[in-house]
């Protein structure tokens, strides 16, 4: 079936959660939440399946889950930690095909069809990245296999966790049909209610129906589903994108005005930002700033530099300029801040200047001392003074 097209849901299983398991052992078999606390009117980013028990679930508010499960562990968000092993994983896929359309740090969709001449069966190339992320990052991954989109992201989660399930021509109806119509992509609580009200509950329902009758329920959406119903899913994976910029931000739960503290924040962005555009052998020319104020009035304030850079220095000199300018002319309580860095090219392939180098060059080392050691003994092994 040369025509049939192989691709592949990768679902990471409670990922957040599943790090700080990971990461400290004593955790593992306990109700852990990863996100924001009460007092930051935060919600639930990762459930571990231990906790997902009591009802929790992620985009829940914490208190929520607090209530459901009164001694969950709640755990602040190391979002740098999990875009490190995010990228360790995407590494993983790009051995076996570009095409890779990456939709969050912890899902993607991978299009095998042109690997199976290279590596064997699409089954096989499951097996084989599945057991190396379980090998090289200690993690588990559901692993869904189809000939569509939206088949192998419903195969992906049939069996979770630790999940791997192969749909195919053959056996999708007998797969899809059972199913609530809400699990059908796009179908969310509002238009399930209105199918339900009309005798439609499962996919086979809905697929036995006729399309007029659909398109005076769902109107111009009506087609879509149908489809998706049969099991026809045409939209190819799109691979990734190189990044048009990399940047950090933060919501605080209390509106700020006090400069320092507001600085303190800015150079933990711009250490964070600058480390990841080292790990990714990129470099920026120019910076934004992004300011958010309490009635949520959202400014910005960019610098160009002659030449493209990654070095935390002179990123972190022009971003405290940006801010203070800002400061100077602007300051008023904020609610989030935010930096970035865009007009990104591979490291090292754009000119510079002569007499800058001999710095540059001191910079870089330093940065390369302190990007190793956070890496062998963690993000807050060494930190650096504003």
């Amino acid at each position: 079936m040369h025509s049939e097209r192989y691709i592949l849901h990768v679902d990471m299983d409670a990922f957040y959660a599943s790090v700080e398991q990971m990461d400290n052992p004593s955790l593992k078999g306990k109700p852990v939440i990863v996100g924001g606390t009460v007092q930051q009117r935060g919600v639930v980013a990762a459930a571990s399946y231990e906790s997902r028990k009591f009802g929790i679930h992620s985009a829940m508010p914490t208190s929520q889950a607090l209530k459901l499960c009164p001694h969950v562990i709640l755990l602040p968000v190391r979002m740098e930690r999990y875009a490190r092993l995010s990228r360790q994983i995407i590494k993983i896929f790009n051995d076996y095909t570009p095409e890779v359309e990456q939709i969050s740090l912890d899902e993607a969709f991978l299009d095998v069809t042109g690997s199976t001449n290279l590596f064997g069966s699409a089954e096989k190339i499951g097996r084989e990245i599945k057991n190396r992320i379980k090998t090289e990052t200690g993690l588990t991954a559901s692993v869904g296999i189809a000939p569509n989109k939206f088949l192998a992201k419903m195969a992906s989660d049939l069996q979770k966790p630790d999940g791997f399930v192969v749909i195919t021509e053959e056996n999708k109806q007998s797969i899809l049909d059972p199913l609530d119509v809400s699990k059908i992509w796009g179908v969310g609580k509002v238009t399930a209610r209105h199918l339900y009200d009309h005798g439609i509950r499962t996919v086979e329902q809905l697929r036995k129906s006729p399309l007029n009758y659909l398109q005076s329920i769902l109107g111009n959406q009506a087609q879509d589903f149908l489809l998706l119903a049969q099991g026809i899913d045409n939209r190819p994976v799109e691979a990734s994108r190189e990044a048009k910029s990399i940047s950090a931000e933060e919501t605080f739960p209390q509106d700020i005005i006090d400069k320092n503290g507001l600085l303190e924040i800015l150079f933990k962005q711009v250490e964070e930002v600058a480390a990841r555009l080292r790990e990714e052998k990129l470099e920026g020319k120019t910076i934004t700033l992004k300011l958010r104020y309490k009635d949520f009035r959202t400014v910005t304030r960019s610098h160009t530099f002659e030449n493209p850079t990654n070095v935390s220095k002179t990123l972190w000199q022009e971003a405290k300029s940006v801010f203070e300018k800002w400061y100077l002319e602007s300051a008023g309580q904020l609610r989030l801040l935010g930096f970035g860095v865009s007009g990104l090219s591979q490291q090292g392939s754009g000119q510079k200047l002569l007499f800058s180098e001999p710095q540059d060059n001191k910079q870089k080392k330093i940065d390369e001392v302190f990007d190793k050691i956070k890496k062998k003994y963690g993000d807050d092994s060494v930190q650096r003074k504003i």
